[in-house]
């Protein structure tokens, strides 16, 4: 049986997955009990991370030295980098200083068709962009999670989650609101033009 994969990401309503000033701070300063709550529940089953290389450094960065110690004060992140990983790259080579994670070297498309043939749990990675674009034209995507945050940061938005990624028709399967503002939106996501998917979206026509 093959496994699940979910893209998880965090946005702005406009779309960004970072920013650079502007004063916002972490989540950008709108998290709350009922995210972070639900961020730890979504990390305490069977999981294998997959980032790529560009994230992973970003962890290991935030991780400092001691490798118990995410240096986020936030539980969720915690279990999420203390669950079993595969790192895709094409530079680094392992063995990697980090608890349960692996280097698996090669093109991403053809590390996590892999993976979701062998694996025997879901597979989720959080961020890691220009990767998972790539993956959802491959068609190896089954869950895009994304949680917005009410924020738009047309000045100070970096990182634009879905700049050069191939056009998609998305299927709601989920929808939550945490905290009464933030919203988590789950997906199945197709590459337009797929037959029989696009044909969901027409407006239907009265005589």
């Amino acid at each position: 049986m093959t496994a699940t994969y979910t893209f998880d990401v965090f946005s702005t309503l406009d779309g960004f997955g970072s920013y650079s000033g502007g004063g916002w701070g972490g989540y950008w300063g709108k998290q709350g009990p009922e995210l972070l709550a639900h961020r730890l529940s979504m990390y305490g089953g069977a999981t294998r991370m997959v980032f790529g290389s560009a994230t992973f450094r970003k962890f290991v960065q935030m991780r400092g030295s001691h490798p118990e110690d995410t240096g986020t004060g936030d539980p969720w992140v915690t279990a999420m980098l203390d669950l079993p990983a595969t790192v895709v790259s094409t530079t680094l080579a392992g063995p990697l200083a980090w608890p349960n994670a692996t280097c698996a070297n090669g093109d991403a498309v053809d590390v996590v068709a892999s993976l979701k043939e062998q694996s025997e749990v879901p597979l989720r990675s959080h961020g890691s962009l220009s990767m998972n674009r790539s993956l959802m034209a491959a068609g190896l995507v089954d869950r895009l999670q994304v949680t917005i945050f009410p924020v738009v940061s047309g000045r100070t938005g970096t990182e634009p989650i879905f700049r050069g990624a191939d056009d998609f028709d998305l299927e709601l399967l989920a929808s939550r609101t945490f905290d009464g503002h933030i919203q988590e939106l789950t997906y199945q996501p197709f590459l337009h033009g797929e037959s029989g998917h696009e044909l969901a979206y027409r407006p239907a026509l009265h005589g």
